[in-house]
């Protein structure tokens, strides 16, 4: 038993990345699918698909993005920053810009999930779930 499915989730996608994998399956919830929607829409991740299971809890199957020379990720780097044990919120005026607006952060909002920039520009705050660079 896990204490935070969004730590889980950006750990399985770090790990699958650094493994090669082209596709990383992780259980669904409609935060994590939310996160790998903005994940899509920035164009970090090539595709995805949501599956029902028999529990009904569902997988969430994530097709990876690399460089087709290079072989790097699309994903340098992912980090948390909203921990269960120390929440991060943040006003409309006080939103991080990350690696100076190469990066996005992901924000959930009373609007839904959002990246800092349709934060700033719905001129909303939230709680800071993570670092995508």
């Amino acid at each position: 038993m896990y204490t935070d499915p969004i730590s889980d989730y950006l750990t399985r996608l770090r790990n699958a990345m650094k493994a090669n994998h082209r596709i990383v399956e992780i259980p669904a919830s409609n935060l994590k699918k939310d996160i790998t929607k903005v994940l899509y829409d920035q164009g970090y991740i090539l595709k995805y698909k949501f599956e029902e299971t028999e529990n009904n809890q569902g997988v969430i199957k994530i097709a990876l993005k690399y460089n087709p020379i290079t072989k790097v990720p699309a994903i340098r780097e992912i980090k948390r920053i909203s921990k269960p044990g120390l929440r991060k919120y943040t006003g409309v005026t006080e939103i991080p810009r990350v690696l100076n607006g190469l990066g996005i952060a992901i924000i959930s909002t009373s609007k839904g999930v959002l990246t800092d920039k349709e934060a700033r520009a719905s001129n909303m705050g939230g709680e800071i779930l993570c670092y995508v660079s």
